[in-house]
């Protein structure tokens, strides 16, 4: 029988709509977009691209968490940065994060990200 569980952490910005942070499905965990929100103030954090991969990052591992799986779980990315020329800025920060192997990926320049943030990142993880 399919399973869909919903994950949410108070470590990772609470949904501001009518979405989950993640689902749990036959296995997998899908993570919905996090931006580099801080989950204590509900503020962007300041700073450039490589800051603000950082937080959504850290966002992103504690769905993760919350939903048993990890980071090393990872096996599809997708990156939204608001310049593709943050791309280099955005990489270096990004590889630290995930171990080799690192996960299929899709990087995409988008015309506008929520709170006019630099970068969104989603994942789809094994559970």
């Amino acid at each position: 029988m399919p399973t869909r569980e919903a994950v949410a952490t108070k470590d990772a910005p609470q949904a501001i709509g009518p979405y989950s942070q993640a689902i749990k499905a036959n296995g997998f965990v899908f993570c919905s977009g996090q931006t580099p929100m801080d989950p204590a103030t509900g503020n962007l954090v300041e700073g450039d691209v490589a800051a603000q991969t950082e937080r959504a990052l850290k966002n992103l591992e504690a769905v993760l968490k919350a939903a048993g799986s990890g980071m090393d779980k990872v096996v599809r990315c997708g990156v939204f940065l608001k310049n593709m020329s943050d791309f280099a800025a955005m990489n270096a920060v990004y590889g630290k994060h995930f171990p080799t192997p690192p996960p299929a990926r899709t990087t995409i320049e988008a015309a506008r990200l929520p709170k006019d943030c630099l970068v969104e990142i989603d994942v789809i993880a094994l559970a």
